[in-house]
């Protein structure tokens, strides 16, 4: 018995022991845990720049541009191969802050300079005019208050949140950063780009004195003061100010947008330099950049100096394709030095930059406004110390869409409830942890050249809400990863596969609302005559397009109201090769062409079935002859007049067959 005793005694020592020793590790730990808490939510900082397309800096391949401070910044990131922005700047930014497509939140053109409209206003013009097919749904020229963005959640979960620069989402001051969820704001009046890039800064609607009541809270520096420099001296004052507690830093460079200012001294840097590639010339452009430049590098470098580095999501982005359309002969001026006098583009830069737009985005096609890849596709690099591989590379398919759900979760937040967020967190393509789920990427433009657009894979569907004089086509399918440059449209030769991205699209119109042209009732390509003696239209069968056609006495006047107008018709029944014969004048003259297509085509070929002829400049009437190789019959025929600068007046157009056949029309009453 007392051998039992003693043996239940050894063990509940045993047991007391092993308690006491777990009570005390236990506390250990607590003490331990208590010395070392969690790690702080990371700072969060989106670097955008305007209009800076995806070649326009060394890490995505330009030899023109020097970028420095990006090169450093690739290293240290993820880069994406395949990142995409609306092709304007307002979309992308609406975008970004509501976690939205532009079709669902509804700013789909870069209007938020411009008044807004009643609330209750019909989103549909109540009319167009009578040479336009449908009738388009106009942009809100704000972001909806109403919209929950990430910014109202940070600032609720204890961040410190501040907007600087170029904002472009709301002209009247509720639609302000500051109603956004910013709690500071250094931002001017909200137009595509700054009045000046160079202090003063600009002026008041009123036309009163700059520095007296700027439309926004930016305030004048000394004279001369370059914007960029001071947007970058604003911004690291409130990183300096917050160094100690979470922030989300919003830094929107108004460059490198027009009005194109640049300091001198750079500029000249480019001067004589020139592009292996053949491709970028713009001394002015690399200016800007370099100066952007030199703003991340003052970013990063504070960032290392105040120790925030290593605990900060580091986002540089552009909101949509570098520019292509800018400044050529006649456009607006450069804006360069103190005091800021205009230097007119052609003249004082010939040497550099006749005819050269701000950049060049090839091998993407195009630029900024237009749906192909150079206007969409985007430099975007994402740094997160400990997070992302350092100089990875990654060609997941992401968008402005995606940041708010990725911002979130890196602050460990949760979506609002009833706030429908299209985007995916790119966390696990970050931490090289997953991948998205989403079927396809989708833009939605209609605005310029009206289309939207599917990305699925390597492939990319455009559907045209109507044929354009230069997009003739209304689908256009192409091979991304063996045609980057939008080159080859294959979709005749693979109608399965546009059936198949097609019906991506109709599903994305639904899921997002999208506010889809309607037919224009009043839709009358040529107004009619009023015939008074009982004989029949002589304009009858032909439609306009990109412009107005006004019946004269004599004649029918065609008055441009847009690029490479045209009158097309699918009356000339007749079996080719056949002949144009046109009567027609202008005091400037020009180069019209004939296209056409042919029964079974559903679109025009690009480069076939065309036919350029010269209208000769004077005032007394042409006769011009157009032989047409045309085999069999023309389904369409489009004739384009070179009325774009001056009307084109046309007395008769006639096509005939070898045989004397023809189909005509005779706008003078009788023929020629």
């Amino acid at each position: 018995m007392n051998e039992t005793r003693m043996k239940n005694q050894r063990v509940a020592a045993t047991w007391v022991f092993v308690l006491v020793a777990g009570m005390m590790l236990t506390t250990a730990k607590n003490v331990i845990a208590a010395e070392h808490p969690p790690a702080v939510k990371p700072n969060i900082v989106l670097f955008l720049v305007d209009d800076m397309g995806w070649m326009d800096s060394t890490p995505y391949g330009s030899q023109y541009y020097e970028t420095p401070n990006m090169k450093r910044l690739e290293r240290q990131s993820m880069k994406f191969t395949d990142a995409y922005a609306v092709p304007l700047c307002s979309p992308t930014r609406a975008s970004i802050l509501s976690g939205q497509y532009s079709s669902r939140h509804r700013v789909t053109s870069a209007s938020g300079h411009q008044p807004a409209a009643p609330v209750d206003a019909s989103p549909y013009p109540a009319k167009a005019k009578a040479n336009e097919q449908f009738i388009y749904a106009r942009s809100k020229n704000y972001l909806d208050i109403d919209i929950v963005t990430f910014a109202e959640l940070l600032r609720d979960a204890g961040y410190r949140t501040g907007h600087f620069g170029k904002w472009h989402l709301g002209l009247s001051q509720q639609h302000w950063p500051e109603q956004h969820g910013f709690e500071v704001a250094f931002h001017a009046e909200p137009s595509p780009g700054p009045g000046s890039y160079f202090s003063p800064y600009g002026v008041h609607d009123s036309g009163e004195p700059s520095g007296k009541h700027h439309v926004g809270t930016i305030t004048d520096g000394p004279d001369g003061e370059y914007i960029t420099d001071r947007l970058t001296d604003e911004a690291l004052r409130f990183v300096e100010e917050h160094q100690d507690e979470p922030f989300y830093l919003n830094f929107w460079h108004f460059a490198v947008h027009g009005p194109w200012g640049h300091k001198e001294e750079l500029t000249k840097q480019f001067a004589d330099k020139s592009d292996p590639r053949g491709h970028q010339h713009n001394p002015i452009m690399a200016s800007m950049l370099k100066s952007v430049d030199e703003s991340l590098g003052r970013v990063m470098d504070r960032f290392d100096e105040l120790g925030l580095t290593d605990n900060t999501l580091f986002i540089f982005y552009s909101d949509n394709g570098g520019n292509m359309h800018s400044n050529v002969p006649g456009g607006r001026g450069m804006d360069v030095k103190q005091g800021h006098p205009k230097w007119d583009f052609v003249q004082d830069w010939k040497k550099w930059a006749k005819d050269q737009p701000p950049t060049n985005n090839a091998p993407l096609r195009e630029g900024k406004g237009r749906i192909y890849e150079g206007g969409q596709r985007v430099p975007l690099m994402v740094r997160w110390p400990g997070q992302i591989e350092p100089g990875s590379i990654s060609d997941s398919i992401v968008g402005p869409i995606d940041l708010y759900p990725t911002i979130l979760e890196a602050a460990g937040l949760e979506k609002p409830a009833g706030h429908v967020v299209d985007g995916e967190s790119i966390i696990p393509i970050l931490t090289q942890t997953g991948v998205l789920q989403r079927q396809a990427w989708f833009t939605w433009f209609p605005h310029l050249n009206p289309a939207v657009s599917v990305r699925r894979g390597d492939w990319k569907l455009i559907r045209r809400f109507e044929p354009h004089p230069k997009y003739p086509e209304v689908r256009e399918l192409y091979n991304l990863k063996k045609d980057i440059g939008e080159t080859q449209n294959v979709a005749a030769k693979m109608p399965g596969k546009v059936k198949e991205l097609d019906a991506l699209i109709d599903q994305f119109v639904q899921d997002t609302g999208a506010l889809y042209p309607k037919p224009n009732p009043d839709f009358n390509a040529v107004a009619p005559s009023k015939p008074d003696d009982g004989n029949s239209d002589p304009i009858a069968g032909l439609v306009a397009r990109m412009c107005k056609v006004v019946k004269t006495e004599k004649a029918i006047r065609i008055i441009a109201e847009g690029r490479l107008p045209f009158l097309g018709t699918a009356q000339v029944r007749i079996n080719g090769p056949l002949t144009l014969k046109l009567r027609a004048r202008s005091t400037a003259g020009g180069t019209g062409r004939v296209h056409w297509r042919i029964p079974g085509q559903q679109t025009f070929p690009e480069s076939a079935q065309v036919v350029a002829y010269d209208l000769p400049a004077g005032t007394t009437w042409q006769d011009v002859l157009v032989p047409l190789p045309i085999e069999g019959k023309a389904s369409v025929i489009r004739l384009y007049l070179p009325a774009e600068n001056t009307a084109v007046e046309v007395q008769s157009i006639q096509f005939m067959d070898k045989r004397g056949r023809e189909k005509s029309w005779d706008f003078a009453g009788v023929t020629p």
